[in-house]
Order: C-alpha cells, then structure tokens, then sequence
C-alpha cells in the first residue's frame, strides 16, 4: 500500500507534503496545555530566584518533549498504526509528568517519591519517541545513523542526568537539571542534519498551534487571577488590557513573522531545510513560548493586585520577579521571534529587538507605578510598535500576506 511502512501488523503512514496537523496531536497537546499552566503555577506560588529557575528548567524539558513528537508526526501520521498507540502512551508519561510538576524537585509528602516520578514518567515518553522513530528508519539507513546518533547522546546522557538529581537538593540538583538540558539541546545541534522533513506545511502548522496554546495559558492566567473574586472595574480594565497584549503578541507573530517563517522554510531543501526546522523553529521557538510563560506569571499577579481586597487597587505596584516577568516576557517573545526568521530569511528587524530593549529599561520606571498602570504602559509599547510595522511596511507586509 503506498504511503505504508512495515507490514500489516506493524505499520505506519507516512505524512504527505501539503499535510495537516492531525486531531490527535492537538489531542496531544492539550496535555502541553496543563504542563504549561503547572509551569506557570509552580513559579507563581513562590516567585522567588530558585523557585522561578526551576520553572525555566521544567519548562525546558517539557518544550523538549513536546518538540521530539513535533519531528516524529511530520514524518508519519500520529493517527495511523503503531503510531496511534504510542501517541497515546506518550500522552500518559507526560501527563503524569506534568502532574508531578509541583514536585518535581521537592517531594511532598505520602505517596510517591516525586522527583523520581517526574524523571521516570520524562524518560517514559522519551524512549517511546526513539522506539517509534527506530521502527520507522528500518528501510532508510541514513535516518538510521542519525536516530542512533541522537539517541546515544540525547537519552543516556540528558535523561540519566534527570534520575541522577531526582536523589539530589539544592544547587546541586539544579545543576543537575541545567547539565540534563544543555547536553540535550546541544548534542542535538551537532548530531547532524539526516532528518526527515516530510510536509513543511504541517511542520509550521505544528508549531503555530504551540503558540496560540501557549498564548492561550496567558489568557488562562488572567481568569486564574481573578477567579472567585466579583467583577469591578479595575478587573474588566484589567482583563481586557491582558487580553491586548496577548492579542497583540498574537499579531507579531501571526501576521508576517510566521509566514515569512515558513515560506522560507518550504522553499529550502536537504541539510538547509533541516537546520532551519532546527533552528528557527525547534530552538528559535522556545525563547518565544518561554516570554509568554513569563508573561503568564506577570498577567496573574496584576490581576490579583488590581481584584483582591487587601491592596489597594489603583496604588500597589507589581514589584519584583512578577514584575520583570511582566515586562521581560513580552521582551524574550520578540527577541525569539527575531531569532527564528533571522534563521530563516536572514534579515533582522531593529524595530523589534529595540522594542525589547525599551521594555527591560522600562522594569525600573514600572517599580513606581501602580500594577495596573505597568500593564498598561507594557499594551502601549507593544500597541505602538504593531502600528508602526503595519504603517511603514505596509507594502511587503501586504505582499506577504496575500502572495
């Protein structure tokens, strides 16, 4: 049958250029969704330094995991075969990897050892991602040599290093953890360029859901922040200025930067192909889900400030971690985009990593003003640099968007 690899027992379709994202990875994703949320929760809880690094290194690893099954499903479709299954025992590591979250580096107490579950249920999802690719490479030693390279490095080096710090604390566990990525992402680096790209449609589909997903968690953090609370005023004001900024981080990324992205993408071929689904996308991406992450952290604390009674809500101003959240978010958001279709079309716009810049600088100015008022003036930097593209660039923006 064409299209089919292995036998009638053990078989898997293969994706066909122009292919969609299927039902089942956005099925998938929606486990992404609540690792996200727990992310968000596990640093706003105790918005402390260590407390917030650990949250950067959860979010890192689940970023890699979801990325492995992003490669694997453009390669052969998530819903047929073998694939299906694994898909679905996939989801079930990372569900429970996701719940472990709030103990993933200190376990709580009863039940079981937290920390271990956590790398156990990471190093469960991982291997069935190189069995499945494995499998798959059978009749292509080229992907072969490349799966056996990755996966030497990848899985005994990254996933050990996690089990190892699960029986660690402190400065060393988190060293740890940091070593447990590093190794990853850059032995993936330099593993080589012998992948498979089957659709790039599907490929930058996949990614852009990942997008709307996490800009999905920040406006989730917004109805977090005031859940229970009545509805006033400085609620509705704030919930609609949160809600801007996610819309408007929505529009630099959706309106060009992602077509641009992906046009580029498609048009290249082999090994250049190859690294700009690595770089542009695979590594290029992360700064940007990890800005709204931040940028989630930022959105419920001003939300809180603004709806509970004990500040006063037109004063209070959003001091420290919350506070840089707020603003160094949206600032890792652009610089991530800037990075990924630099990778990709190799231009770079200074309008956007001078935006940046203005938004960290903006952090001491915001300590003196009232929460609200810092989301506000953060809505009208992003507002102003979104006019100032569509009016200056209105030309190459249209040709882009309607070639």
């Amino acid at each position: 049958m064409s299209g089919m690899i292995g036998t009638r027992r053990v078989r898997f379709q293969q994706v066909a250029e122009g292919a969609s994202v299927t039902q089942l990875e956005l099925f998938f994703d929606l486990v992404i969704v609540f690792a996200f949320t727990m992310v968000t929760a596990l640093a706003a809880d105790d918005p402390t330094p260590t407390n917030v690094i650990r949250a950067a290194l959860v979010l890192a690893l689940m970023w890699w995991l979801w990325i492995a099954y992003s490669w694997l499903g453009n390669v052969v479709r998530a819903d047929e075969g073998m694939a299906r299954m694994a898909m679905f025992v996939a989801m079930g590591g990372a569900f429970i990897a996701a719940l472990t979250i709030p103990e993933a580096f200190e376990d709580l107490s009863g039940g079981w050892f937290g920390p271990l579950v956590f790398a156990i249920a990471y190093l469960v999802v991982r291997l069935v991602h190189v069995s499945i690719f494995w499998v798959i490479s059978a009749e292509d030693s080229q992907l072969r040599g490349q799966v056996l390279r990755w996966a030497l490095g990848s899985i005994t080096l990254g996933t050990s290093l996690l089990v190892v710090a699960a029986m660690t604390d402190g400065l060393t566990q988190i060293v740890l953890w940091l070593a447990a990525i590093v190794s990853d992402m850059v032995w993936t680096w330099f593993a080589g360029t012998d992948w498979r790209i089957n659709s790039a449609s599907h490929f930058a589909e996949r990614y852009g859901l990942i997008v709307i997903i996490a800009l999905g968690e920040s406006i989730v953090s917004i109805g977090i922040g005031v859940a229970g609370l009545p509805i006033s005023w400085p609620i509705a004001l704030g919930s609609m200025l949160g809600l801007a900024v996610s819309g408007l981080l929505w529009w630099l990324y959706f309106d060009v930067a992602a077509i641009s992205i992906e046009h580029a993408f498609a048009h290249a071929r082999g090994a250049h192909q190859i690294k700009i689904a690595q770089r542009s996308y695979t590594y290029g991406h992360f700064p940007t889900i990890a800005g709204v992450i931040a940028l989630s952290l930022g959105l419920k604390k001003v939300l809180y400030y603004v709806g509970d009674e004990s500040h006063h809500k037109l004063t209070d101003a959003l001091h420290g971690i919350p506070l840089a959240a707020l603003f160094v978010g949206p600032a890792l958001f652009l610089l991530g985009v800037v990075a990924a279709k630099y990778y990709a079309t190799h231009s770079v716009s200074i309008a956007r990593v001078v935006t940046a810049v203005v938004l960290v600088a903006l952090i001491p100015v915001a300590t003196n003003l009232p929460a609200l008022a810092s989301l506000t003036v953060l809505c009208a930097v992003l507002a102003l640099l979104v006019i100032f593209e569509t009016v200056r660039y209105a030309q190459p923006r249209d040709e882009i968007r309607h070639a």
